[in-house]
């Protein structure tokens, strides 16, 4: 019994994905910034015009690895979400944001791609913006729920109308059934959990905190209050 030949597209996708697995290994090994065609062809051992039917350019290839790294992290976000929908909103949020920071220790070379330094020269198409909203989406949902068995009465607003400050027609894409009032506190959500995943994973941390886990869990409390989704004490 002979092994099945493969079609055009299953050689094509196969190769895509072995172009890719070598670049993620160079990315781990020398930095994004060291990621180029050439560089990838001498790890395949072919010649570097023979990726130019796959990727024409760099950033063709940087925009792949860019794209799969969202879609990876928010389909694993949605997936915990999705498990979590008999909690509370409280509670979700602990999850989903759990599930953001277990995506990001299993693979940190990604998530330096997709949150960490800008890569000179490079600006990622807008075709990228929906893959890269799936976890700010997973927040909304929260919020929005959240809103429908508790309405939100803000103990706290911005001193300034959020349209003074904050691109709200783009944000009401993502933030759906969300209140305007709070725009703010949403957005500074998302930005502390990856904001201590990027102190955690880039060594920040160290020398001040002596047990990263308890701290992000302290971090989840201190954000179930901000986007009060318990009530006041």
């Amino acid at each position: 019994m002979t092994d099945k030949t493969p079609t055009r597209a299953e050689a094509r996708a196969a190769q895509i994905a072995t172009i890719k697995k070598v670049s993620r290994s160079l990315i781990a090994s020398h930095g994004v910034s060291g990621l180029s065609l050439r560089e990838v062809a001498r790890e395949m051992g072919v010649v570097s015009s023979a990726l130019y039917r796959y990727f024409a350019t760099r950033d063709d290839l940087l925009t792949a690895l860019i794209f799969d790294a969202y879609n990876d992290l928010g389909a694993s976000v949605e997936r915990a979400d999705r498990r979590a929908a008999s909690e509370s909103p409280a509670e979700r949020l602990r999850i989903a944001a759990r599930a953001v920071r277990r995506w990001a220790k299993r693979h940190p070379h990604e998530y330096s791609l997709i949150y960490g330094t800008p890569v000179p020269n490079y600006v990622a198409p807008v075709t990228t913006i929906e893959a890269a909203t799936r976890v700010p989406r997973v927040l909304s949902g929260i919020l929005s729920d959240a809103q429908e068995v508790r309405p939100f009465a803000p103990r706290s607003r911005p001193r300034h109308d959020v349209d003074q400050f904050l691109e709200v027609a783009a944000l009401q894409e993502v933030l759906v059934d969300v209140p305007r009032a709070m725009y703010v506190k949403a957005l500074m959500s998302w930005n502390m959990i990856f904001g201590f995943l990027s102190f955690e994973l880039y060594g920040h941390y160290v020398g001040s905190v002596r047990n990263a886990p308890i701290l992000f869990e302290e971090v989840l409390d201190v954000l179930v209050d901000l986007l009060e989704l318990e009530p006041a004490p």
